[in-house]
């Protein structure tokens, strides 16, 4: 009895002390005027530590005593009086912000306000001094949505001389095309590095998606194979035409028995679940690559500011900070639209929204059509402890429309043969018309400068495995620091 007593009283005092080690708190913020969400807020518990609200307002984070202790958070958004809040006080609550009263218009129209060129002229003089680059670490929570849908799926089915391969085999296989398709992908650790260089270290990963809408594509193509190895003779390969354009496939990696196939398998996903690190360091260096100051970015707004209009709209406060509020569109035909928020002390922008006007990309010939034609987000900045401006929230929103409607023939050949060469044929016309939407988001949660050795020295787990999730699961997080997700995401859920 007394050791059943003494393991009680330790598992007590164990949840005692994780209880007060960590709390964790889920609030939502609202402006006390109009009551509608505040996104893109900052909540801070540190000099240099907080998160970021998302699109709903929303944030939830857990705060470990152990690592910082705080009576107090602060809460600030643009436009909005700075408050404060206790941590009891607030916990799964609404917090309301109240609109900043601004006295700086009257100040800076007696004080000869800069033009918004000049202005624009002053971002690039400080461009190096504002954003230098030097390695760090940084806590960071990723977030990937990749939405799909195919509006149209036509195989066309006009000839086969394989009985298999009839119009009823082909409609089947464009039935089960998924007409809807969503994905999610998560991951928070501490990334080090700089924008051109980098190393991830994942504590925890998910992701969020149909599993069942993959296996019946795997089903399709091992269909496929199984008609062709019965139906094609040895030696032959596979003539491949579409339209003026042909190429030849090779069988013989059809000959191969169904137990070296079945490795084969397996070993292709074990390189899939090896490479999740390296795909998910690979899009937070496309968010990194489009950053406006650097010169391989789409966002040319700086880059080539002859060609875009500036409009000085109004002044506010970011941070306590003061800012210009710059409004832009083309001139002529570049390609986006938006607003910069320019600090008036230093000339940093804080702040940056953007949204194409045009599509970026387009293509159109033989039957093929392509375009690039949504490409915004936004880039909240924050000053580090070195006076230097580092991302702390970026969003990038990209889609893309594909439409192919062009002929296409399978002819199975073999030189061997006497006669004529040509064995069999599969004649389609496709029409098929798809979007495809990704939007990649990466919240900085705090950051510290490391020098060389220590980025040599930084882990890195390179065969982590994501957790599947086949539905929105809110206790996965709990106890980590993130952004919440949105409603499309709480709502995830595979069919049964």
């Amino acid at each position: 009895m007394t050791s059943i007593i003494k393991h009680l009283v330790t598992i007590i005092i164990s949840l005692t002390a994780s209880i007060l080690s960590a709390q964790s708190f889920t609030s939502k913020v609202l402006d006390q005027k109009t009551n509608e969400p505040v996104p893109f807020a900052t909540v801070q518990y540190g000099e240099h530590s907080g998160v970021i609200t998302n699109e709903e307002g929303v944030f939830n984070f857990t705060l470990r005593k152990k690592a910082i202790e705080v009576d107090s958070m602060y809460l600030s958004s643009m436009g909005y009086e700075k408050k404060s809040f206790s941590l009891q006080s607030q916990l799964d609550s609404i917090i309301y912000l109240a609109p900043k009263a601004f006295e700086l218009k009257s100040v800076f129209l007696s004080n000869n306000p800069l033009e918004p060129k000049e202005i624009i002229e002053k971002v690039k003089e400080n461009l190096d001094t504002n954003y230098r680059v030097s390695l760090s670490k940084k806590k960071v929570f990723f977030r990937q949505s990749d939405l799909n849908q195919m509006k149209k799926v036509d195989f066309g089915f006009q000839k086969s001389t394989i009985e298999e391969l009839n119009k009823q085999l082909i409609d089947s296989i464009a039935d089960l095309v998924p007409k809807h398709s969503s994905y999610y992908r998560e991951a928070l650790g501490d990334f080090y590095g700089d924008y051109s260089k980098h190393k991830f270290h994942i504590d925890k990963a998910a992701e969020l998606y149909d599993k069942s809408k993959d296996i019946s594509m795997d089903g399709l193509s091992e269909k496929m194979e199984r008609i062709f190895k019965e139906n094609v003779k040895p030696d032959s390969y596979l003539k491949i035409k579409s339209g003026i354009f042909s190429s030849k496939v090779q069988l013989d990696s059809l000959k191969a028995e169904h137990e070296e196939e079945s490795d084969a398998m397996v070993k292709v996903e074990n390189t899939d679940n090896q490479n999740f690190n390296q795909q998910i360091k690979d899009r937070i260096s496309e968010l990194y690559e489009q950053l406006f100051f650097n010169e391989d970015s789409k966002i040319d707004v700086l880059r080539k500011s002859n060609r875009y209009e500036f409009t000085l709209e109004d002044y506010t406060y970011i941070d306590e900070s003061p800012v210009y509020i710059l409004k832009f569109e083309p001139k002529g035909k570049k390609d986006f639209k938006g607003t910069m928020y320019v600090n008036i002390d230093d000339y940093a922008v804080m702040r940056l929204e953007f949204d194409n006007v045009r599509p970026i990309q387009r293509f159109g010939l033989l039957g093929i059509t392509y375009r690039h034609n949504i490409y915004k987000g936004r880039m909240l900045f924050q000053k580090d402890t070195e006076g230097g401006y580092s991302a702390k929230y970026l969003e990038l929103d990209s889609g893309v429309y594909f439409g192919l409607d062009r002929p296409l023939k399978v002819i199975e050949k073999n030189k061997y043969v006497k006669g004529r060469r040509k064995q069999n044929e599969l004649s389609l016309k496709l029409d098929m018309r798809m979007t495809q939407r990704n939007k990649y988001e990466l919240v900085v949660f705090d950051s510290k400068n490391i020098n060389e050795t220590n980025y040599e020295s930084a882990p890195e787990n390179k065969n982590i495995k994501a957790t599947y999730l086949s539905k929105y699961d809110p206790t996965f997080w709990e106890g980590y620091n993130i952004i919440e997700p949105n409603a499309a995401i709480q709502a995830f859920k595979v069919a049964e």
